[in-house]
């Protein structure tokens, strides 16, 4: 009895040691993964800056023109089953104090949503929306920090605050955004 306790005591800590292993590995894996993001893994130039939102890590990178200024910013990301579109497009227009509309489906899904909300508390939008060339897709502020890091119902990407307004100050009209 006590050979089988002692064989089920090592087996169990064999099995420990290597799913900590696993654990360890995974974890460094993932924090290269985000120390190494370079630009040229996605983009051909900086033309305009660049943007990157990667859905699965829910992080926002953006890079400078002149490759002088990167930033990692946690965001709150769309649900990939609700989110269609994937790849790449362009900041088409930026707006301070946005207004927030539902879209169609939002509308569709809850008919009770107001037409509109006004900049200021309580607008899903936060204080700044860079709006994409897709129709309803935007990378916005949120007034909820509680959403930063997590997963969305609706295909926005959302930033605190703080960091809409710098990624805001930083892209320009036609900054080049990839979704992946």
């Amino acid at each position: 009895m006590q050979k089988l306790n002692l064989q089920r005591r090592g087996i169990l800590s064999a099995a420990a040691a290597a799913f900590a292993g696993l654990a360890l590995a995974g974890g460094a894996r993932e924090a290269l993964a985000e120390e190494s993001t370079d630009w040229q893994d996605h983009f051909e130039t900086l033309e305009h800056g660049a943007v990157l939102a990667d859905l699965r890590q829910r992080v926002v990178l953006f890079w400078s023109e002149d490759g002088t200024v990167h930033r990692r910013y946690p965001a709150a990301m769309p649900d990939t089953r609700a989110f269609p579109r994937l790849g790449g497009t362009r900041i088409i227009r930026k707006v301070e104090g946005p207004t927030w509309r539902p879209t169609p489906a939002m509308r569709a899904r809850d008919p009770e949503l107001p037409w509109s909300l006004p900049p200021g508390p309580g607008n899903p939008f936060g204080t700044h929306a860079l709006h994409l060339e897709w129709q309803h897709y935007r990378i916005h502020g949120t007034h909820d920090p509680s959403t930063i890091g997590g997963v969305t119902a609706h295909g926005c990407i959302g930033l605190s605050n703080a960091h809409i307004a710098e990624l805001f100050a930083h892209t320009t009209v036609g900054t080049q955004v990839l979704l992946v």
